[in-house]
């Protein structure tokens, strides 16, 4: 155990599955520049590997792009087509990171975001929640993070629409995941 993990209270190295049952992918958007429209992902999965050092930890996830939620069918309808996500053409949306940074009392976890054919490098400001025990004796870890990206970086115009979105998507995870034996 390093010095690092002795600081992490019950610290537990070993290979995670995000549990997409206890966990939220979500972002938030200006629309009109007066408010946010906030929407989720329902289908996504990832790996997280916690290391001996939680420094050399690392993590993968993939996102469906055609599972994006509003709340509004219309709208739904229009971020799936050409002009925001095209999830015909672009079904996943993926992360994998590359390195992690301490932060203060938290993580900077940088990686690649690929989102239509584009990739770019984002940096995501991890909290880590910490380590428990869940039903059936399951260990369990939760983490929180967000990163700010700019649509238009991966080529998400809006089309017509794209005047009335903001540049700026909020991207927030709540992630609950589960220690795989």
């Amino acid at each position: 155990m390093t010095s690092q993990t002795a600081q992490i209270p019950g610290y537990l190295v070993g290979t995670w599955a995000i549990d997409p049952v206890h966990s939220d992918v979500s972002f938030v958007v200006r629309h009109l520049g007066v408010s946010k429209v906030r929407g989720h992902f329902d289908t996504f999965e990832g790996t997280i590997v916690t290391a001996a050092n939680p420094l050399d930890s690392t993590v993968n996830a993939t996102i469906s792009t055609a599972s994006v939620n509003t709340k509004n069918e219309q709208r739904d309808a229009h971020v799936k087509g050409e002009d925001f996500l095209d999830a015909e053409k672009f079904p996943e949306l993926t992360f994998a990171s590359s390195a992690v940074r301490a932060n203060g009392e938290g993580f900077l976890v940088e990686g690649e975001l690929s989102l239509r054919g584009v990739t770019r490098a984002v940096t995501l400001e991890l909290e880590l929640n910490g380590f428990g025990e869940g039903f059936e004796g399951a260990k369990v870890a939760g983490f929180s993070a967000s990163t700010d990206i700019s649509r238009k970086a991966f080529g998400v115009t809006g089309g017509p629409a794209g005047a009335a979105v903001g540049d700026k998507i909020t991207i927030l995870l709540e992630i609950e995941a589960v220690l795989q034996s």
